[in-house]
């Protein structure tokens, strides 16, 4: 059961916003853009960022461990006695962030038993926030309007109206490629960071195949979104859910989000994969 309830979760998506606030100060200036040892950008708004949304999580909840893409050293032996945790990615795009373009987003996740059963996400520049809860449904609210309960729709019937497939803004694949190919009638929407998954969530994308790397706090929010509007996030091998923390790296498989299963994109995927090798 999520300890999530609504006093708490109202902190915690005010403790986001605010967090989102000290992202906005430094992206309206000129800032420094260094390079973490896998090549990734980092900014001074991850930095920040991490220690303002890994403060709100610890207030909110406390004794929950919490792992954080910049605090990713934890070793795997402490990992893997966790039942419950927080997984934050401070700032899911940076790339758009460094661009400018407004597509990055704040991440919370809580995590129990591999499971993303409680998830925010935050785009400060858009001023959108989803948010998803295993019993409670998701909903996204735009700047200070009423939260919208979210739903994903269903799949288009081939040939009534195009698929809508959304594609990585920056980080495009071979893989990707293949897969749209053999869709029905389709087109695509090109996006950073997990507003991606979030289009899904919301009914404006049918499908959001990442046939490319991520890692477990890129997605988990998201995924707790995705699922609490009625959606799937699957392992694309084994059309199983993804799960967090079940294993020593905390890269994703390959995994497609959808509003729903259905056998043409499913036999679509499989042909893709069965085409090229496995990247781990």
């Amino acid at each position: 059961m999520s300890l999530i309830d609504e006093e708490t979760q109202e902190h915690l998506v005010a403790g986001v916003h605010e967090a989102g606030r000290k992202v906005l100060e430094i992206y309206t200036q000129d800032f420094a853009v260094m390079f973490k040892g896998d090549e990734s950008p980092l900014t001074v708004a991850d930095t920040a960022a991490h220690h303002a949304l890994t403060a709100v999580v610890r207030e909110a909840i406390p004794h929950v461990p919490v792992l954080s893409e910049e605090s990713a050293d934890m070793p795997w032996e402490v990992r893997r006695t966790w039942s419950r945790y927080w997984l934050i990615d401070p700032l899911d795009g940076t790339k758009e962030f460094i661009k400018k373009n407004g597509e990055f987003t704040l991440n919370v996740a809580l995590v129990e038993n591999g499971v993303p059963v409680f998830g925010i996400v935050h785009a400060p520049v858009l001023e959108r926030t989803w948010v998803g809860d295993s019993e409670r449904g998701a909903w996204r609210t735009h700047g200070t309007m009423v939260s919208t309960p979210l739903a994903v729709r269903p799949l288009p019937v081939p040939g009534s109206e195009p698929w809508k497939i959304v594609g990585s803004r920056s980080h495009g694949s071979r893989e990707f490629e293949t897969f749209v190919a053999q869709l029905p009638g389709h087109e695509r929407v090109s996006m950073g960071s997990s507003i991606k998954l979030c289009l899904v969530a919301e009914g404006n994308a049918d499908l959001y195949p990442r046939l490319a790397p991520t890692s477990e706090w890129d997605t988990a929010a998201a995924q707790a979104v995705v699922t609490a509007a009625g959606g799937v996030v699957l392992d694309a091998h084994t059309l199983q859910p993804l799960r967090c923390n079940q294993k020593e790296s905390v890269l994703n498989p390959f995994f497609i989000v959808a509003g729903q299963r259905d056998r043409v994109w499913e036999d679509a995927l499989a042909s893709t994969l069965s085409s090229t090798p496995e990247n781990r």
